[in-house]
This record gives structure tokens, C-alpha cells and sequence, in this order.
């Protein structure tokens, strides 16, 4: 996907930089990685330090982020492309959750053509694209880092370092806690579930799964719409 669009913008002077968060480290995020062939510089952020430090709170989320360093657009749902969700559909065997998930992720919001649409503008005008935001506005549309969402990323990263340590019961613990300060964090949770649960489905270690936690929440919700 941003490697299609890397190539098209290079020239203009865009850079991408894809970053994976996956605290499985190297060995989770490589087989993507390899598929996708980048040209472009594609880390792996282990300690999730790209979403503490931006606010992310899903993914795939985009920051524009100018010649200066600064932070022309905060983070916002980013597709260069519409998502293959298994067209063919689960196999005839598939568990329900499996089922429900697909039919899920057919419903979200994916404003892809809106996206690029902004991202070649802002490649061909740099600061005069009408997509590049101001200082005051980029803030007032940041992420809220108060006490609550301080304490999630703690017990967050505590939850990944006991996880790498061998200690799963205990990173449970951290990461239920984390989804609990912060419930709208779907990296959180998504980070968590995976752990037990690759396919994000029902596990004995926590009381739901992705699935169930978007049909409760509303799928509307899962991607904000984009303000453009």
C-alpha cells in the first residue's frame, strides 16, 4: 500500500516511514514486512514508544510531520488503499468469531481515496496545502495525555516487559489495568489479546476480544471519520 504511494510522491520530496507496534519485536512483524518490499525506512517499535509519545490509539494511523520536525497533522485513521478483509470469506469451518470479525471489518470506515487525495496535495504545496494544519489546531486535536492515559502507558509497558520475561499471568494483570485507564486504546487491547489469542478472538486470560468489544462499542466507532 505506502509503498505504491512512496514511489508516485518520492520525487515531490514525501518520505514514508512505516513503523510496526508489536511488542512480539521482529520475528511477528518481518513476514509483513518482507511482503510489502519497502524502499522506505519500516522500524519495529517493541516498547510502543511511537503511540505513548504521538498518542496513537490504532492502527494504521498517520502523523505528517514536515522538513522542520514539526507536527503538521496528528494522528487520524491512514489508509493508502482499501484493506483486503479475506474477500473470499472464512472457510466453511471458520468459529463465529472468526465469522463476526470479517463481517466487522467490512463495516469500518476506511476514507482511503480522502486520504491520498490530502497526503498528494500536501506533497505538491508542502505548507500552503490546505490539509496542513496549524500549531493551535494539530494540539487541540491531539490525544488528552492526562493522569489516566499516564497510567495505562505504565502499566502498558510493565505488561510487555513481563510478557518478554516469560511472566504471561502476570502481564495479564498490567495490560487488563491499561485497558481499563484507558479503554479507548485499541493498540492496548489489540497488543494484549494477541498474545493469547493471534486472531484477537475469546481466550481464557481476558473477559472479551475484538469482535466483542467492537459490536459493544459500535463499529462506527472503531475509525473516527476523517477531518480533513
Amino acid at each position: 500500500m505506502w509503498q505504491e504511494l512512496r514511489s508516485e510522491l518520492h520525487d515531490a520530496g514525501l518520505e514514508v516511514v512505516t513503523v510496526a507496534l508489536d511488542s512480539a519485536g521482529a520475528e511477528a512483524a518481518r513476514p509483513w514486512i518482507e511482503a510489502a518490499r519497502p524502499e522506505h525506512p519500516a522500524l519495529i517499535d517493541e516498547a510502543h514508544l511511537t503511540d505513548e509519545l504521538f498518542g496513537i490509539v490504532n492502527v494504521p494511523s498517520g502523523v505528517w510531520i514536515d522538513e522542520a520536525g514539526v507536527i503538521v497533522r496528528p494522528p487520524e485513521p491512514a489508509f493508502a488503499a482499501y484493506p483486503d478483509w479475506g474477500e473470499g470469506g472464512p472457510e466453511e469451518e471458520a468459529p463465529d468469531h472468526r465469522r463476526r470479525t470479517l463481517d466487522l471489518e467490512r463495516l469500518l470506515l476506511v476514507e482511503h481515496e480522502k486520504y491520498v487525495t490530502a497526503v498528494r496535495d500536501w506533497a505538491a504545496h508542502g505548507p500552503a496545502s490546505r490539509y496542513v494544519l496549524p500549531p493551535a489546531e494539530v494540539v487541540a486535536r491531539s490525544q488528552p495525555r492526562g493522569q489516566a492515559e499516564s497510567e495505562a502507558a505504565a502499566h502498558f509497558e510493565l505488561g510487555c516487559h513481563l510478557q518478554r520475561l516469560g511472566h504471561a499471568g502476570d502481564a495479564v494483570v498490567h495490560f487488563k489495568a491499561a485497558h481499563r485507564l484507558q479503554p479507548d486504546n485499541w493498540t492496548y487491547k489489540c497488543q494484549a489479546w494477541s498474545f493469547v489469542a493471534p486472531d484477537l478472538g475469546p481466550s481464557a486470560e481476558y473477559d472479551s476480544d475484538w469482535p466483542t468489544e467492537v459490536e459493544r462499542t459500535g463499529v462506527e466507532h472503531y475509525y473516527p471519520p476523517l477531518d480533513m
